[in-house]
């Protein structure tokens, strides 16, 4: 009678079946991934398919707020509410931009965000006190909100007590930049004693939207002055709007970084495209990653490997998430499609998305500012410009997908590789009892 293979023990079995488990989980994440890797950025999709993909984004973000996400994002750097909501608000109103049949649900959902930037929660981080009132932060970034609001309603005959009110915010932050430049800045605060120029370019934009709603250059000149004001404070090591500046005299005290170099283009693009996409250049020589061709960007330049901070966040090999993220905005202005594209696959490769039941979070839902900041960029259009500049093409590998692969797909193979070395039949032993 033939030898019978000696059968596996039950803890010998569990573990085979655990290790069968995870590889099957492993592997289909490793493939999701890649699959993802590979997702259309906005500029390579139609209106449709951009707000059909921002859509459950957003129903994610109203139900994470109505459940105090604001909050919980205060409570990890300091304009966190401020941030999550008004980025709601303006991405519904990009969605309207692309959908004009969805444009009473983004008016809703946009004065609804905008009435929560003036709650007690909304202007608490800021002083009353500081010119214009809570700063040019909370100022600028609410009056911009506040126009695309008038622009999404159909301008200010459509509604006149919003543009009233944008007349009223541009005035007082048209005093503030003339009284500032008086005392030899362009540069207002944002806090006591504290600023940033991505702030003020922000405000500025906010300034030459309301003349473009109103069809008027009443601000024109000012920025004119302003424009030559800060072009006289750059960053002299890269030639570009520095981070941080001293609040009084408009000193740099911090060259350019990647979070808000990211974020200023933005508005750089609505204010002056050919300034926008001289700095867009010389932003992606210096900040584009440089770690193994994957796609992203550094928050300091290359070369310069300073830790992170609360206005980067945690930063991985150098490169910064919020900057990344941004940027994709900056790339979709830009008509930079090789990098949008690679912005837009390595977000969702790394983002770990999961939609259920209509609602799609990255992380978990773990961090819902980040889910604001990727939407809002994914769902970019342009308000004010129409010209669109000449971007750099050679600043993205065409093969960042490799070493995404490779971190990926490789341990998969390998858990592949334990398991079926795991479940093969051991010979049994020989009756003379050698192996």
């Amino acid at each position: 009678m033939p030898d019978e293979p000696p059968r596996r023990s039950p803890a010998r079995t569990a573990a085979a079946l655990l290790l069968t488990l995870t590889t099957v989980v492993v592997t289909g994440a490793a493939t999701l991934t890649s699959v993802r890797s590979h997702t259309p950025s906005p500029l390579e999709r139609t209106d449709a398919e951009v707000v059909a993909d921002v859509l459950p984004r957003l129903a994610f973000l109203r139900d994470a707020l109505d459940e105090g996400a604001g909050t919980d994002m205060q409570a990890l750097f300091p304009e966190g509410y401020f941030f999550t909501h008004a980025l709601y608000g303006l991405t519904w109103l990009s969605v309207a931009q692309r959908d004009p049949g969805l444009r009473d649900r983004a008016l809703q959902e946009a004065r609804w965000a905008l009435e929560r930037l003036y709650s007690p929660a909304g202007t608490a981080p800021f002083s009353a006190a500081t010119v214009p009132a809570y700063g040019v932060f909370h100022a600028g970034w609410s009056a911009w909100l506040r126009g695309q609001t008038v622009a999404v309603a159909g301008g200010p005959e459509r509604a006149p007590e919003e543009m009233a009110a944008l007349d009223t915010a541009a005035e007082e932050l048209a005093a503030a930049f003339e009284s500032s430049l008086a005392r030899g800045t362009p540069f207002l605060a944002a806090y006591p004693g504290q600023a940033w120029p991505v702030d003020s370019v922000v405000a500025m934009a906010a300034l030459r939207l309301r003349d473009h709603l109103a069809g008027e250059d009443r601000y024109a000149p000012l920025f004119r002055v302003w424009m030559t004001e800060v072009r006289a404070r750059l960053d002299p090591a890269t030639g570009l709007v520095p981070h941080r500046v001293d609040a009084v005299h408009g000193r740099v005290v911090e060259g350019a970084r990647g979070s808000s170099q990211a974020l200023l283009l933005r508005f750089l693009f609505e204010l002056d495209p050919e300034w926008a996409a001289a700095d867009y250049t010389v932003f992606r020589e210096l900040f584009a990653s440089d770690v193994a061709m994957l796609p992203g960007v550094r928050e300091y330049p290359r070369g310069d490997d300073s830790p992170g901070d609360v206005d980067s966040g945690p930063l991985v090999f150098g490169l910064s998430a919020s900057a990344s993220t941004v940027a994709l905005a900056d790339a979709v202005l830009a008509e930079d499609t090789a990098t949008a594209a690679a912005l837009t696959g390595f977000a969702e490769a790394a983002g770990m998305a999961v939609e259920w039941r209509g609602q799609r979070r990255y992380l978990g839902g773990t961090l819902p500012v980040g889910d604001a900041f990727l939407a809002w960029a994914l769902a970019t259009t342009p308000t004010v410009s129409g010209r669109v500049p000449a971007a750099p093409t050679d600043t993205v590998s065409p093969w960042w997908r490799l070493p995404w692969y490779a971190l990926t797909l490789l341990p998969a193979a390998a858990l592949a590789w334990a398991t079926a070395r795991v479940w093969r039949p051991h010979a049994p032993p020989r009756r003379d009892g050698s192996p």
